[in-house]
């Protein structure tokens, strides 16, 4: 797979936006190490801890930094670089920010979106677009059986509602302009609950009891019982990755969406998942969130990644063991690295995980 990838993405111009994110981060690091030619767009540089920074990508690819939500901008990058392939990840992506700031979410995650199927229509050579959403697009019955690409589409929450709206936009680009393009391709990846090292995000499971443990504080649990579909961002991205090369291979899988999770056997509970990593961690204490407030979240979610597997030959290659163990071991490595060193946690991460899946 590794000799794969190395082949189709040497030498190609690939815009990403939301490099500076999470899995825009990994994403662009491996991009990157296949030798493409990333460019990264993103609304603004990330604080001190970001992993964006601790790769020092702002040095090492070409960065722009302004928000999605200008069509005018967008699409001067888009003219400029010609893309051979685009990875849209921006947006905002924190569930309960989503609620104290409704109206920002909403505008960047559909206008945001808009924008840039409006730069692919007018693009006049051959590119493979994969926009990335959410299983937070599907309106969730709290059922166990796992989600398909062609279940309704919803959001009780404004984040939700958010991504749900930027796949109808992309649904009704797809079928009035850009399923006419001979030139373009376009699919929709939906992943669900992402962990791995390098998250730094406010309000994230992993994240908060790292950074809570790591200065020996207690993490706040806000929902013990909810079941997510937890998965490895290596696996995830590869999935993505995957899903371009297909793409550029097969038109019959143009306009389609994919899921992109676990085994139904790899659902585990928020405690189950604090209790596993409580093995591989010294002095772990938490507590349940009381509060006479508790926005709504999804208790129990899961996807159905048949369609990946059938059509893409993707899976997830990490247990949810593996996934944990490999997500600690970045942070405790992270934690006694030289500042200057830190980088080379992630290059060690990426090339354990080649080696697993060649």
């Amino acid at each position: 797979m590794k000799k794969k990838l190395f082949n189709e993405f040497k030498n190609k111009t690939i815009i990403v936006t939301g490099h500076t994110g999470f899995k825009g981060s990994w994403l662009t690091l491996w991009l990157q190490k296949l030798g493409a030619k990333v460019i990264g767009i993103s609304k603004s540089k990330k604080h001190k801890n970001s992993h964006f920074n601790d790769l020092n990508l702002n040095k090492k690819i070409k960065n722009y930094f302004f928000d999605l939500k200008s069509l005018k901008k967008t699409k001067k990058i888009f003219t400029k670089h010609k893309p051979d392939y685009v990875f849209h990840l921006a947006g905002q992506s924190i569930v309960k920010k989503s609620y104290s700031d409704p109206i920002e979410t909403i505008m960047t995650n559909s206008i945001g979106t808009l924008n840039v199927l409006e730069c692919l229509r007018n693009l006049k050579k051959k590119c493979n677009a994969v926009l990335i959403t959410s299983d937070k697009v599907y309106k969730n019955f709290e059922i166990s059986r796992g989600y398909k690409e062609d279940d309704i589409i919803g959001g009780k929450d404004p984040y939700s509602a958010s991504k749900s709206s930027a796949e109808i936009i992309i649904e009704s680009y797809i079928s009035s302009f850009l399923s006419k393009k001979t030139n373009l391709k376009v699919a929709v990846a939906r992943a669900g609950n992402v962990i791995g090292g390098g998250d730094w995000n406010q309000d994230r499971l992993i994240p908060d009891c790292m950074k809570s443990w790591s200065k020996k504080k207690i993490v706040v649990l806000r929902n013990p019982k909810s079941t997510r579909p937890w998965q490895n961002v290596l696996d995830v991205v590869r999935g993505y990755m995957i899903l371009a090369i297909k793409l550029k291979k097969n038109s019959k899988i143009n306009g389609q969406a994919f899921n992109f999770g676990p085994s139904n056997k790899e659902n585990y509970t928020v405690i189950q998942v604090v209790k596993y990593m409580q093995k591989h961690w010294n002095n772990v204490k938490w507590k349940v969130e009381k509060s006479q407030y508790r926005f709504f979240e999804s208790q129990l979610l899961k996807l159905n990644s048949d369609k990946a597997k059938k059509y893409l030959g993707w899976k997830s290659k990490l247990s949810m063991n593996q996934s944990l163990k490999m997500t600690i071991d970045w942070y405790k490595n992270y934690f006694l690295a030289y500042s200057q060193k830190k980088y080379s946690v992630s290059e060690k991460t990426l090339r354990d995980y080649e080696n697993l899946i060649n």
